[in-house]
C-alpha cells in the first residue's frame, strides 16, 4: 500500500504592519457593532411605543378629563351658592354645596397618581436613551455627548426652575426693588 504523503502545514505568510493595524481596526468595528447591538435592544423600543408611551398619554387623557370635570363642579356648586335664597334653608344649602365642592377636589390625589405613572415612564425613557447615547458615544447638535448635554441640562434647570415649591418665600416688596 503507497503510503499518503503528509505535507506539512501550510504556514501564513507573516502579516505586514498595514495587515496586522487594518486586521485590528476590523475587530474594534466588528467589536462595536455587536456593543451597539446590545444597547438596541437593551432600548427595548417595542415596549416603549406599545405599552409605556400609550399608556402616558391615557393617564395624561384621564387626568385632563377629571380636571375639567371637578373644575365644572366647582364652578357651579359655588355659582348655585351665589344663587341660593337666603331663607331658613339657607345654612344646610350652603353646606351641600361645599360638601360638594370638597368631593370635587378629590380629583387631586387620582391625578397625582396618574401623573406619577407618567413619569415614571417618561424616567424610564430618559434613562435608556441616555445610556445608548453613551454607548454611541452620540452628540447633539451642540457638540455636547451624553454626560456633558445633562449637566447644562441640570445647570438649567437649576437657573430657570420657575417658581420654588418649598423655602423660603420673597417678597413682591423685594422683588420690585430688584427690578427698580
Amino acid at each position: 500500500m503507497p503510503q499518503a504523503v503528509q505535507s506539512a502545514p501550510r504556514q501564513a505568510a507573516p502579516r505586514t504592519a498595514p495587515q496586522r493595524d487594518m486586521v485590528h481596526e476590523l475587530v474594534e468595528i466588528a467589536d462595536y457593532i455587536s456593543h451597539l447591538r446590545q444597547e438596541i435592544a437593551a432600548l427595548r423600543a417595542n415596549e416603549i411605543t406599545r405599552d409605556r408611551i400609550p399608556m402616558a398619554h391615557e393617564e395624561l387623557g384621564s387626568v385632563l378629563e377629571a380636571t375639567a370635570g371637578a373644575t365644572n363642579t366647582i364652578m357651579a356648586s359655588a355659582e348655585a351658592m351665589l344663587g341660593l335664597p337666603d331663607d331658613a334653608n339657607y345654612r344646610a344649602n350652603v353646606e351641600e354645596k361645599i360638601y360638594e365642592i370638597f368631593e370635587a377636589c378629590a380629583f387631586q390625589d387620582i391625578t397625582g397618581q396618574r401623573i406619577g405613572k407618567v413619569v415614571e415612564a417618561l424616567r424610564h425613557l430618559e434613562l435608556r436613551l441616555v445610556r445608548f447615547a453613551s454607548a454611541v458615544r452620540a452628540r447633539d447638535e451642540a457638540g455636547l455627548d451624553a454626560a456633558e448635554a445633562e449637566r447644562k441640562a441640570r445647570a438649567e434647570k437649576l437657573i430657570l426652575n420657575g417658581p420654588a415649591l418649598k423655602g423660603p418665600e420673597t417678597s413682591q416688596d423685594d422683588i420690585d426693588a430688584l427690578f427698580a
